[in-house]
């Protein structure tokens, strides 16, 4: 994927990745708050690329983050660590020269006791992320706040932080689940009850198993188990693991109201269903290209990935709306 990116490069970017969003850009930058997962460590001179098993991205990546309209994303994951404590401090300081929010990993004992906060209309949203673990790398004994891993007293003590500190609605990233699996695991569905007994929680986001998994109420609030895949090379063709449902991705648009007492609840929960193009790793709006008509070369393929993510999100019995397609 980052030869295509540096095929689209010129002389302002190496590795140029915009064109990879051009068709969802719109949907991402008219959204309020936008927030993505980034899955790997980024080289900040675009320096020792690497792919499986311990990535190194190209810097040139968080450019196109910004351009097409993140705010911010969450960057705990199991790959976290590939780079080592060197990645984690040039992945930070690329996203802080981009003017991009991020949570899940830490440069400085400090940052990583601060809880991530957006402003949005007036609104004060707060963001965590944490990651199951780390593909069997150790954390140095004395930089154990480097990356958060998924712990319940830990993730609600963040959460009531970012309350103190004024947050009004707090989104958990969570890394979790068993890779290609649709179905929830039943540690999925025992942690997200664990989480969402309090009111600390708002909604949970979870990634990691690479393949859209449903949307569950628990009690008044959501979980989104999986996004499944947005930007990346995975597919049948690519890995022998991987199954069709790895070509489908999820953009997840959360609309929140302010209820009588003045606390914020979801009112809305509505889905763009994605799906990349391989030939150039364009992310398609499946809707979108199925309702203007797209060639019959990717129709079928189209028509698969819009029945898999429609039924998969709505199996709980969420009712989840879908844009761009009538």
């Amino acid at each position: 994927m980052f030869r295509q990116a540096q095929a689209n490069g010129g002389e302002d970017l190496a590795y140029d990745y915009r064109p990879m969003f051009e068709l969802v850009k719109d949907t991402l930058s008219d959204a309020d708050l936008a927030i993505c997962h980034l899955e790997t460590p980024l080289s900040p001179n675009n320096r020792n690329l690497s792919g499986y098993p311990l990535f190194n991205a190209p810097g040139d990546l968080v450019v196109a983050i910004a351009h097409v309209g993140y705010d911010g994303c969450s960057t705990a994951s199991n790959h976290s660590l590939d780079q080592g404590i060197t990645g984690i401090n040039d992945t930070l300081d690329l996203f802080d020269q981009a003017g991009l929010g991020h949570a899940g990993m830490a440069r400085t004992a400090l940052e990583g006791a601060i809880p991530r906060l957006y402003s949005v209309n007036g609104v004060t949203i707060g963001h965590l992320s944490y990651t199951y673990g780390l593909n069997g790398l150790i954390l140095p004994d004395d930089k154990p706040w480097a990356v958060d891993i998924n712990s319940v007293q830990d993730i609600l003590g963040e959460a009531r932080a970012a309350i103190e500190l004024g947050a009004e609605f707090i989104v958990l990233s969570i890394h979790w689940g068993a890779e290609y699996q649709v179905a929830p695991t039943s540690r999925q569905r025992t942690l997200a009850k664990e989480l969402l007994a309090g009111d600390e929680i708002d909604l949970i986001v979870g990634t990691h198993a690479h393949v859209i998994q449903p949307v569950e109420r628990l009690g008044g609030n959501l979980v989104i188990y999986g996004l499944g895949n947005f930007l990346s090379n995975q597919s049948p063709q690519s890995c022998r693991s991987c199954p069709p449902e790895s070509t489908d991705g999820v953009i997840v648009l959360v609309d929140l109201v302010e209820d009588e007492t003045g606390a914020l609840d979801v009112a809305a929960i509505s889905a763009v269903p994605t799906w990349v193009d391989r030939r150039t790793f364009t992310i398609v709006d499946v809707g979108a290209a199925l309702s203007a008509g797209t060639s019959s070369e990717l129709t079928g393929q189209l028509e698969q990935s819009w029945a898999r993510t429609t039924a998969t999100l709505r199996s709980y019995g969420v009712d989840v709306m879908f844009a761009s397609r009538p």
